[in-house]
């Protein structure tokens, strides 16, 4: 299909402003919903580095669907800008997870569509972090072997990395890596969603999910094809947990009877 040289430099011109900050303002999403022509370019450069357009509240974002896209955060950059000089993998599997343990939180452990509240705050995100870790625990040694085969996620290191912090105080126990608290590291997780606006303060200490990290959650982080099944294995355990428990209740109950 030929398209006007117009058009073309118009939807250059808002791919190269999408690829420059991922985001682009409130005209420049009018100006890609109105145009059909426009849109398609967008849409097609995006795809062409691996990259996705999506529309939330009043801006348009472009984010990396897969690793090699070159506009996906990389590891080098997570260590340089949010973490310490000394930070090692474990650092990172362990950021991993509390993101996917935020977004979790306002997702029901990722069995709805719709977030089922409104804020978290930040004391209760490090619990639900502990609790992920305590259930990662659970599992027979070469059973998490093989899950680390299977996910690419080194589990044993990040269990290491969180029991080596301390729970509340800033002195924790020295190890490869420049081990910082808990809270701290928290922290840092808590900067980095804000950062990449995928969570937005709303009281002290409190976090909420931004239309765009809801809309990213809905059409891909549900997803098989993008998400490897990781959701189901760190949360499939405790709801099978669950069900054990509830089940026992329910026969106490009926033998009292």
């Amino acid at each position: 299909m030929a398209y006007d040289n117009e058009v073309v430099m118009r939807a250059f011109r808002l791919y190269a402003e999408l690829s420059l900050s991922g985001v682009a303002e409130k005209d420049r999403l009018q100006e890609y919903m109105a145009d059909d022509e426009v849109r398609g370019l967008v849409d097609q450069f995006a795809r062409e580095v691996d990259c996705v357009t999506l529309s939330a509240g009043d801006q348009l974002y472009m984010i990396p669907l897969v690793r090699l896209s070159p506009f996906h955060v990389s590891n080098d950059y997570l260590k340089k800008t949010y973490l310490r000089a000394q930070a090692v993998n474990a650092d990172l599997y362990l950021l991993y997870l509390t993101i996917i343990t935020f977004i979790g939180a306002f997702y029901d452990s990722y069995q709805s569509m719709e977030p089922t509240r409104n804020f978290i705050p930040l004391d209760e995100w490090t619990a639900l972090v502990h609790e992920r870790i305590e259930t990662l625990k659970e599992h027979d040694p070469e059973e998490l072997k093989a899950y680390e085969r299977e996910f690419s996620y080194n589990w044993s290191a990040i269990i290491e990395k969180w029991d080596s912090m301390d729970d509340i105080k800033e002195t924790a126990k020295r190890q490869t890596g420049n081990t910082i608290s808990r809270l701290s590291f928290m922290d840092t997780a808590r900067r980095f969603l804000l950062d990449m606006q995928l969570a937005e303060e709303v009281g002290a200490g409190e976090l909420t999910l931004t239309d765009k990290a809801s809309i990213v959650v809905q059409r891909y982080f549900m997803e098989l094809e993008y998400n490897r099944g990781i959701l189901q294995f760190l949360y499939r355990f405790n709801d099978e947990k669950r069900a054990i428990r509830e089940r026992k209740e329910e026969e106490a109950y009926a033998g009292d009877k």
